[in-house]
């Protein structure tokens, strides 16, 4: 079922309340998505972008019921990536000699996954495609998040379509942001950001002002998934600004994991003694092989320190903590300090490790970290309530 965007623009995609993940299993999506695909009807009829693949045959038929499929005169593609290109196979067989509209690099992503010859129009910056009364503009991005990805702008309704720019990972069937929990919109538009976009930052910031400076009226930004911006749409680009400058807030994040508990003992100690030094600081604590993994990692975008906590194991930290280090150097978060801190049994190798592998992802280590030999005693547990405080204290 269609439902009305501005004039002449319709939704016409698909809320999957269902799904708890997306890219395979890396990211987990506790509020459902949706694929967001907008036909616009003028003079001339432009479908902008698709659904996911196991939704194709769905979504052609219930666009079937809202318009002439052979009416359809330009389909946009704005990013190829299958939960935004899937039901193209299915769309095509209908109406196959329909332009399709893209970047170079979108060609060979699309043909990569769907081996089709289709009758592809690229376009460049500053590109122009007239509808009748209103004229698209395309303006590659490449690398937000793809090399192929891009955003299309419509004269007359000044609608940014911004592809995976400014999206979420949220379903919600009343569509746009002001009709939508605003601390729930928020959450999920930050984790998707600390998630998805973080690599990309300085590009993410350096094409939202090359699109700026272009001086196109903005009075909606219509995304790929989750709500549109209807109300105030200038607020998730001064967010994505700010996010892109080596966010952080007043908060320390400890993550570690524990097989008797005396990890855990350290991660609480530690808490305190950052809370005794800077009792304004928000301190989150999290169990790596419990915690959701995007979570967690939304956590430590938002902080301005991290610390890492596991015992040693087999001469090391256990695998929990080194995935998630992993997971730093991929998304290459800014501006961070970070320290370890270990209980260990003989050998106590861990903290050192985790340290090297922060390091290695980009953060800037405080010192040595702890190691605590076996269960804190009374002497120990002041050694790790001074070593929150010293934390805190260097990362001021």
């Amino acid at each position: 079922m269609r439902k009305k965007v501005a004039d002449s623009v319709s939704w016409v995609g698909k809320v999957d309340w269902e799904i708890r993940s997306a890219h395979g299993k890396e990211y987990s999506t506790h509020k459902g998505t949706s694929y967001n695909s907008y036909l616009i009807e003028d003079e001339k009829t432009a479908l902008i972008d698709t659904v996911w693949e196991p939704y194709a045959d769905e979504f052609v038929h219930n666009l079937s019921l809202e318009v002439d499929l052979d009416t359809i005169d330009y389909i946009i593609c704005n990013h190829a990536e299958p939960d935004h290109s899937g039901a193209l196979p299915v769309l095509m067989k209908h109406i196959p000699a329909t332009p399709i509209y893209c970047t170079k690099q979108a060609v060979r992503s699309i043909y990569g996954h769907y081996h089709q010859d289709w009758d592809f129009r690229t376009v460049e910056a500053g590109d122009t495609l007239s509808l009748g009364k209103k004229t698209f503009s395309f303006h590659p991005v490449p690398m937000v998040h793809w090399p192929d990805s891009m955003m299309t702008h419509l004269s007359g309704n000044n609608i940014l379509f911004s592809n995976d720019a400014f999206g979420q990972h949220y379903a919600h069937e009343l569509l746009f942001n002001d009709l939508a929990e605003k601390c729930t919109l928020h959450e999920e538009a930050i984790k998707y950001f600390a998630n998805i976009l973080t690599p990309f930052s300085a590009i993410i910031q350096s094409r939202i002002q090359d699109f700026l400076a272009t001086g196109l009226p903005v009075e909606m930004i219509a995304t790929s998934h989750g709500v549109l911006w209807r109300q105030n749409p200038e607020q998730i680009i001064e967010r994505y600004l700010q996010w892109c400058d080596a966010y952080q807030e007043d908060q320390i994040t400890i993550i570690y994991d524990t097989m008797y508990n005396s990890t855990k003992g350290i991660a609480e100690t530690i808490a305190r003694g950052i809370q005794q030094h800077s009792p304004a600081t928000r301190v989150k604590l999290f169990h790596a092989a419990k915690a959701d993994k995007n979570d967690v990692l939304t956590e430590v975008f938002r902080s301005k320190a991290v610390l890492l906590g596991s015992p040693t194991f087999n001469k090391g930290p256990l695998a929990s903590l080194s995935a998630l280090t992993e997971e730093f150097r991929g998304l290459k978060f800014m501006n961070k300090k970070a320290n370890a801190f270990t209980s260990y049994g003989w050998s106590g190798e861990a903290t050192s490790m985790l340290n090297a592998q922060l390091i290695d992802a980009g953060f800037s280590v405080t010192g040595e970290g702890l190691r605590i030999n076996w269960r804190m005693d009374s002497e120990e547990l002041e050694k790790a309530l001074q070593f929150g405080v010293d934390f805190a204290s260097a990362t001021f």
